[in-house]
């Protein structure tokens, strides 16, 4: 029986037919704005299918996008932070979603070009929602790796991300802290 998955507010609504051959049609060229919005456009796809986990990804995949920060796009649709808050918290019992906090995890430690910096920093600050979404996911303990703190995170973004990214992420993050927990308020 096809489960019901609710549509996310912080995603665009995606263009009939859209598959990964969009996305894969963009592997070479200009990593910008057309291809931010594809991969929100495909996340949504992916996340209406019942495909949670895959949506993460193509998340993970607009975080990398080659943009200033003054795009229209970003308007529209800032940094999916929250989406990612949306899906990690709406994703109904049994369907696949991994451990995303061992996913940033992974993803922010091993991070390459390019602008990895900025990449890293936006991998924990997708960590840090995770861990406030569902605090009762755990790392990996054989992944020995130094965690930030919620300052590292917020000076990395300042230090190599867009102009009000930091302010982003963070309202987001105190968003998702207080829906987990109603007594943090």
């Amino acid at each position: 029986m096809p489960m019901s998955f609710p549509s996310c507010p912080h995603l665009p609504v995606p263009r009939p037919g859209l598959d990964w051959r969009r996305l894969h049609g963009l592997r070479h060229g200009d990593r910008g704005a057309e291809f931010y919005r594809a991969c929100l456009e495909y996340g949504a796809t992916l996340w209406a299918d019942g495909l949670a986990a895959r949506a993460l990804l193509c998340f993970d995949r607009a975080m990398g996008a080659d943009l200033k920060g003054d795009e229209t796009v970003l308007e529209e649709f800032p940094l999916p932070y929250a989406a990612m808050v949306w899906v990690m918290r709406y994703t109904p019992e049994g369907v696949f979603l991994g451990n995303p906090r061992v996913h940033f995890q992974h993803y922010a430690a091993r991070m390459n070009a390019p602008r990895r910096e900025q990449r890293q920093w936006r991998a924990w600050a997708c960590w840090a929602l995770a861990r406030a979404v569902r605090p009762d996911w755990p790392g990996d303990p054989r992944h020995r790796v130094i965690e930030p703190t919620l300052e590292d995170i917020t000076n990395g973004l300042r230090a190599h991300g867009h102009p009000g990214e930091p302010a982003l992420w963070h309202s987001v993050w105190v968003s998702a802290v207080a829906e987990s927990d109603p007594a943090r308020r």
